[in-house]
């Protein structure tokens, strides 16, 4: 058990310091993710049918 502490503080110590830097150095906005819209083909695997008209639902 005693062998365990330094590898556990250890783990924590590096965890807590990436928390850190992560939260000072923010990433862009080039790499978060916007919604997109759906395009007719992209509608298909989400279930919707492309050939109805919105105002048919």
């Amino acid at each position: 058990m005693s062998d365990l502490a330094p590898v556990l503080f250890s783990i924590i110590a590096v965890m807590a310091l990436v928390f850190l830097i992560s939260k000072r150095f923010k990433l862009s906005t080039r790499y978060e993710r916007k919604p997109k819209s759906h395009t007719p083909w992209s509608a298909l695997d989400s279930g919707i049918d492309p050939t109805q008209e919105a105002g048919e639902k």
